[in-house]
C-alpha cells in the first residue's frame, strides 16, 4: 500500500508533501516541496492513508463563543473571561487528549498563528471530499490528522532541536533508521536534512501507516461526535517497528 505524509503550511510555500510505498521495505518513493492543494488531492488518489500535519477543526467552545460574540449574545455569565475558560477554547478534546499522552500541548488553532494554516486545511479537506474521497475529521476516512512531534516522541525518539537544525534532523533521522532499517528514504535524504517540512512530511507519512493499520488511537465512543467535528490527532499506540508488519501483503 501507499501512504502519504503532508506538512502542511498557510499557503504552497512550505507545504510538503511525502510518498510511501509499503512492500517489504518502507520507500520514500516520492517528496516535494511547494506543494499546492491540486497535488495534494491528486496524492489522496493514489494511497490508503493521507496523514495530514495540521489541525482538522476548531474547539467546539471557540465556535459557539465566536457565534455568540457575533450576535451580542454573550454575557458574563457565559464568557468568564478568565485563564480555565480561554483554555476551553483555545484546546480541543484531542489537544487535551496528547496533553495527556505526551505531557505537552499542540498548538492551539484558534489562539496561534495555527489558525492560518487551519483555514487552508478546510478549504482542501472540502476539495479531497469533492473528488469522491472519503473525510472524516476523526480519522476513519482516508485522510487523518497527524502530529510529528507527538508521534516521534512516542515512537521514543528525541526530538529538540529537529525542527530548527539541520544536524539535528541528520541525527534523529540516523536513529530512526537505526531503529527500523526497513525506511529507505533513498535519493530524499539530503531534503530531509535540509528542510523541516520535508522531514516532518515523512514522518506524517510513517504516522499514516500507523493509522492505517489501525494501530493509533481513536476517540472514545463518548467524544466520537465531538472528533467529527474539531478534529482527532491519531497518535500511534505501538513501537515503529510495528509498521511494517504485514506490509506486503497490507
Amino acid at each position: 500500500m501507499l501512504t502519504a505524509g503532508v506538512d502542511l503550511a498557510a499557503q504552497s510555500k512550505g507545504t510538503a508533501l511525502a510518498i510511501i510505498d509499503w512492500q517489504t521495505s518502507a520507500t520514500v518513493v516520492d517528496l516535494r516541496l511547494d506543494v499546492d492543494d491540486a497535488r495534494v488531492v491528486d496524492a489522496a488518489r493514489r494511497v490508503g492513508k493521507v496523514g495530514i500535519d495540521c489541525a482538522f477543526g476548531w474547539p467546539d467552545e471557540f465556535v459557539r463563543f465566536v457565534h455568540a460574540h457575533a450576535n451580542d449574545a454573550a454575557d458574563s455569565r457565559t464568557v468568564d473571561g478568565g485563564i480555565d475558560w480561554r483554555r476551553t477554547l483555545a484546546f480541543r478534546e484531542t489537544d487535551r487528549d496528547v496533553r495527556r499522552r505526551t505531557g505537552r500541548w499542540p498548538l492551539s488553532v484558534s489562539t496561534d498563528r495555527l489558525g492560518l494554516t487551519a483555514m487552508r486545511c478546510a478549504g482542501l479537506l472540502a476539495r479531497i471530499a469533492e473528488a469522491g474521497i472519503p473525510v472524516d475529521r476523526a480519522g476513519s476516512g482516508r485522510v487523518v490528522e497527524i502530529y510529528p512531534g507527538a508521534s516521534l516522541r512516542l515512537w521514543g525518539f528525541a526530538t529538540a532541536g529537529y525542527r530548527t537544525d539541520p544536524e539535528d534532523r541528520r541525527r534523529l533521522l540516523r536513529t530512526i533508521q537505526d531503529a527500523a532499517p526497513w525506511l529507505d528514504v533513498g535519493d530524499f535524504e539530503p531534503a530531509m536534512i535540509s528542510s523541516a517540512d520535508a522531514f516532518d512530511a515523512v514522518i506524517a507519512a510513517l504516522a499514516a501507516r500507523s493509522a492505517a493499520r489501525g494501530t493509533s488511537s481513536a476517540p472514545p465512543a463518548d467524544v466520537s461526535a465531538l472528533a467529527a467535528r474539531e478534529g482527532w490527532i491519531a497518535l500511534p499506540e505501538g513501537p515503529i517497528a510495528d509498521l511494517i508488519l504485514d506490509a506486503d501483503t497490507a
